[in-house]
């Protein structure tokens, strides 16, 4: 058996052998960039180096990244899907290519000193070209040099093997290996896609030849770069011989929590017992990524916009698939702290906020609870007019009133309607959600429209007012101040920051006037690279909750300002224009924002 620890000291050791630097995995809340509202991949803290930015540990570079992604919560509880997940990876910006990066991969699966998988359980898939971009023989080509056998390539579109983790922004072909997960030996010609259900991804090599500048325009980047993922949850589930990850070291303390609090088995083999199964994987799977997004750092609280909202959806989530298994009121407490004894050995910032995680875990399930009394309340108003339809059916648009107007899961819904001899118009329901959901996804979809990490002019210029006013406050309200996190985009700066209480207009006022200050004195804007040690020595701030590495940059603003930061910045502050405070509220407990504008 081999444990999440071994396998991810496994793949650093493995990368440092081929003269990659270890550099440290990021928050799960990206830093300066409004286009995504949680890291959804190793390469997303990447991009500026991606995009041509020297990274101050060279050009080959390797970590493991928490992650999580929604698009995929449907799937939840199937036997690999999950929302939060790691990922092992590995990059080269402008150094080697296709050839070394696929046998890279190649041996690191397959040679005894490393894990050792059987070839002939290995199958990969490569682009087919379209419009838009070449088929890609060169990847094609190298794994059959590796031995590959013709009918173990697959040739799949875009959909399945082009990667981009935004609308624009870097993007490329990709080529992904796949593990036989069916019975037995894999027969000769079947491959992912001929087979799809029989194999499971483990690796994806994504080849960063192009920037997306539109829906119908890519370009060439300046240097052509290797960007790869390896599921470090899946891979486990393959090393160990098991059917699911949740059936691994990764999942079975947590799983074995709701065991003990709901007095029901996990695992049985019986089809009545499957959608019991399956809730038990649902509350594992979100109890575990609420966890690592209130502990992360720069974590969030549940809230109703945003990321908050996400994190909120998930403990419910989680509570309401817990009412199936018999568990009616709070229970997150003790499958949160084994999710903390899992995985603090990698993030000890769990450990060092577990109080926190506690805290607003209990505060979600009293709101839920609360909601849920709320609901049924409602419903019984609602009842005896229900009662007096012949039919005995509640309509859809009731259902969806109580889900959409008092936060009221469907299912309860469903519930509470047969204990009273009723039935649900379902469908109706069903076209009311879809309704919602649409503009649900049309409004998140606005999140994007900047693109991957944007880099626009404008953009730039705010990423460097961000320095004049982080400094700035310190000034007027004490070195106390710490930059609590940061959202650019091309209109304005939004910059949350420690403070206890909201600042006077005469304190934002002289904010205003220290930053004008500075752009008025046009000061340059200088970059250089030092060791950690040599940074921290100089005065240079440091951003809440960042890992750095042993290198790092250090942007200086003439003689005002000196902060720790991976860019992009203008050369001279003359060219900022005229800095305004727009708003100045509560962001959070002991977290005040600010919003600014460039005139």
């Amino acid at each position: 058996m081999i444990s999440p620890d071994t396998l991810r000291q496994k793949y650093l050791d493995f990368f440092k052998s081929k003269n990659h630097a270890v550099i440290s995995g990021k928050s799960l809340i990206p830093e300066n960039d409004p286009t995504v509202l949680f890291t959804t991949a190793g390469m997303h803290p990447l991009v500026p180096y991606l995009l041509g930015e020297a990274h101050p540990a060279g050009k080959r570079l390797v970590n493991y990244q928490k992650c999580i992604r929604t698009g995929d919560i449907d799937e939840v509880g199937d036997a690999s899907h999950l929302t939060c997940f790691e990922m092992l990876g590995n990059w080269s910006l402008g150094d080697y290519f296709k050839k070394e990066s696929i046998a890279y991969s190649w041996e690191f699966l397959v040679s005894d000193k490393w894990l050792a998988l059987d070839p002939k359980k290995l199958s990969v898939t490569v682009f087919m070209g379209d419009e838009n971009a070449p088929k890609d023989e060169e990847s094609a080509a190298c794994w059959r040099n590796i031995g590959i056998p013709e009918e173990k390539i697959a040739w799949l579109p875009a959909s399945d093997n082009w990667w981009a983790a935004g609308p624009t922004g870097p993007c490329g072909p990709d080529t992904e290996i796949f593990y036989w997960v069916g019975e037995g030996m894999p027969p000769a010609a079947s491959n992912k896609g001929n087979d799809p259900d029989s194999w499971m991804e483990i690796w994806n090599n994504v080849f960063m030849e192009y920037n997306r500048i539109d829906a119908k325009t890519l370009v060439k980047l300046p240097m052509q770069n290797v960007d790869t993922g390896m599921g470090l949850e899946r891979t486990i589930t393959i090393l160990n011989g098991k059917k699911s990850v949740y059936d691994t070291e990764s999942f079975k303390p947590i799983i074995a929590a709701l065991e003990a609090i709901s007095g029901i088995a996990y695992g049985s083999d019986k089809d009545k017992d499957k959608d019991k199964d399956l809730s038990f994987r649902i509350i594992a799977d979100h109890v575990r990524s609420a966890v690592m997004i209130l502990g992360d750092p720069k974590g969030v609280v549940p809230s109703n916009v945003g990321a908050g909202y996400v994190l909120r959806r998930l403990i419910r989530r989680a509570m309401r698939h817990g009412r199936k298994l018999a568990m009616e009121g709070s229970f997150l407490r003790k499958p949160a702290e084994a999710v903390i004894a899992i995985l603090s050995s990698a993030y000890p910032e769990l450990e060092d906020n577990s109080q926190k995680i506690m805290e607003e875990l209990a505060r979600e399930e009293a709101k839920f609870l609360e909601t849920l009394q709320k609901g049924e309340h409602e419903f019984e108003k609602m009842l005896p007019n229900l009662l007096k339809n012949p039919q005995k059916i509640m309509s859809g648009r009731l259902a969806f009133k109580l889900y959409d107007t008092y936060g009221f899961p469907i299912e309860l819904t469903l519930e509470l309607a047969a204990e009273n001899g009723l039935s649900v118009n379902r469908e109706e329901f069903d076209e009311a959600f879809k309704k919602h959901q649409e503009l649900s996804r049309a409004g998140a979809e606005q999140v994007f429209k900047g693109g991957l990490a944007d880099q626009s002019e404008m953009t730039v210029k705010y990423h460097t007012t961000t320095h004049l006013l982080h400094k700035a406050l310190r000034m007027v309200l004490g070195e106390r101040v710490e930059q609590k996190g940061s959202n650019i985009n091309a209109e304005r700066l939004r910059f949350d920051f420690s403070h206890p209480e909201p600042m006077s207009p005469e304190e934002i006022a002289r904010v205003e006037a220290i930053v004008n200050e500075q752009i008025q004195r046009d000061l340059p804007v200088k970059m250089e690279i030092m060791s950690l040690e040599e940074a921290k020595a100089s005065g240079a701030m440091a951003l809440f909750g960042e890992k750095y590495e042993d290198s790092v940059k250090v942007y200086s603003v003439g003689d005002f300002s000196k902060e720790l930061c991976g860019g992009p910045h203008v050369g001279h502050t003359g060219i900022l224009g005229h800095f305004v405070i727009k708003k100045e509220q509560s962001s959070s407990a002991g977290v005040r924002r600010i919003r600014a504008v460039l005139e």
